[in-house]
């Protein structure tokens, strides 16, 4: 029997490695015809980049990514309030990765494809029902196109990897409603620039009611010497505010948010300039949703965003997908392929993740910015002139632990998936 996963993204194609990798059968159904390099720059943070390494993608990972070397925060003027080593350069093992989204995606779909077989990946299957089974689950998917069935399929057990608007939570959860906009809209872009700082730093500077974030993607020079720089503006709206919400992943218009930021010229940053520079921006509206009390419902599970969608504060989101697909496959393998498995999972994984959901709406790490600029709003010579370094170090050493990437205890943490070598099914024979 097959482990059917629904949702053909980071999440979905990560689980499928990961099964694979024990030698679990899956296979995945995803909703659009064809699956693109969609999308914009994300970090993978240690946790996850040892977890992508166990899967044997970290060469691929380094080809296409830059190794991150320190985030720093910044005061609306350009003021440094708090830097700290990433990666290797903070003493883990495993590095943090900036990268862009689709080149991620694109590197996790061909090896699947490779190790798994493209019959194992089918489009234009979009979930429409779901039943258990004696034996496990049966699932029906249609051609969402054409509304023409695309055929039933029966497995063990359905994991739910299709994002925020699931569809498997939707039946779970019918009267849930759409996602729960913050008032924050996001504009995302990657500009190619020059290099600034260290060359791997990403930086945020701002507050919680404007804030700008950039980070290089590229570690590979064009020929007049500049990076692909991803860049995200940030802006808070009141309450009433009457935006366009439901209308994601839209073409930006640069009036709409460029003169909020003409100002923010540093001497080591053009933000204006990188803005202006940018030849194709997007808007996003800033969105998750409540946590819920239960995600496993006999054979069928939730993951990723279809379980936690959280808002893209400490570069959280799709690591947090990949260590949910990294747990899943080791409770399959302490418990087989069984509702105890997915319950093992779901009661490590739930109040990690609702935590980090509830920390992320206080503004998780990138709260600093905010209580700097609530002391000082017209600037300060030194960051400690307005809040001290302990309280900076607390901030920054909670959110490392409730997302759990403090580096001693992961460097001591063994492998969330036992090696081949460990493995049941290698002393199985």
């Amino acid at each position: 029997m097959t482990v059917l996963i629904a949702g053909g993204g980071i999440g979905g194609l990560t689980l499928a490695l990961s099964l694979h990798q024990i030698g679990i059968p899956c296979r995945v159904f995803e909703s659009v015809p064809e699956l693109k390099p969609l999308g914009v720059g994300i970090n993978v943070l240690p946790h996850a980049v040892r977890e992508l390494t166990d899967l044997g993608l970290l060469d691929k990972l380094d080809a296409s990514g830059v190794r991150t070397k320190e985030l720093s925060y910044f005061s609306k003027q350009g003021k440094p309030i708090w830097s700290e080593p990433r990666g290797l350069e903070a003493g883990y093992k495993w590095p943090q990765i900036s990268i862009h989204r689709g080149v991620l995606h694109q590197i996790l779909l061909d090896t699947v494809i490779e190790r798994l077989g493209a019959d194992n990946l089918l489009n234009s299957h979009h979930l429409a029902s779901f039943t258990d089974t004696p034996d496990g689950v049966s699932a029906r998917f249609i051609d969402k196109a054409t509304g023409e069935d695309a055929g039933t399929y029966n497995g063990t057990l359905l994991i739910a990897a299709d994002g925020i608007h699931s569809a498997v939570r939707g039946k779970l959860y019918p009267d849930e409603g759409p996602p729960i906009w913050n008032g924050r809209i996001l504009w995302r872009g990657i500009t190619e620039s020059e290099a600034f700082l260290s060359g791997r730093t990403m930086i945020m500077a701002g507050h919680e009611s404007l804030k700008f974030v950039c980070y290089p993607i590229s570690n590979t020079p064009t020929r007049d010497g500049k990076f692909r720089i991803n860049w995200i503006a940030e802006r808070f709206f009141p309450p009433d505010h009457q935006w366009r919400r439901e209308d994601y992943n839209r073409a930006a218009k640069l009036d709409e948010f460029l003169p909020w930021f003409e100002d923010w010229t540093f001497d080591w940053l053009d933000v204006p300039g990188l803005i202006r520079n940018c030849a194709h921006a997007y808007e996003y509206p800033l969105v998750d949703r409540d946590p819920i009390d239960r995600w496993t419902f006999g054979n069928v599970t939730l993951m990723g965003d279809a379980a936690h969608p959280m808002y893209p504060i400490g570069s959280n989101g799709a690591s947090q997908a990949i260590l949910d697909a990294r747990v899943i496959t080791r409770e399959i393998l302490n418990h087989g392929e069984t509702s105890e498995a997915l319950q093992a999972y779901e009661a490590e994984r739930r109040p990690a993740t609702t935590e980090l959901v509830k920390l992320n709406r206080r503004n998780g790490p990138e709260q600093v910015m905010q209580l700097v600029e609530e002391r000082a709003p017209n600037g300060f010579n030194v960051v400690t002139e307005v809040m001290s370094q302990q309280e900076l170090e607390d901030v920054a050493n909670t959110y490392k632990r409730v997302a759990g990437f403090q580096v001693d205890a992961l460097n001591a943490k063994p492998p969330i998936v036992p090696r081949p070598e460990t493995s049941m099914l290698s002393s199985a024979g």
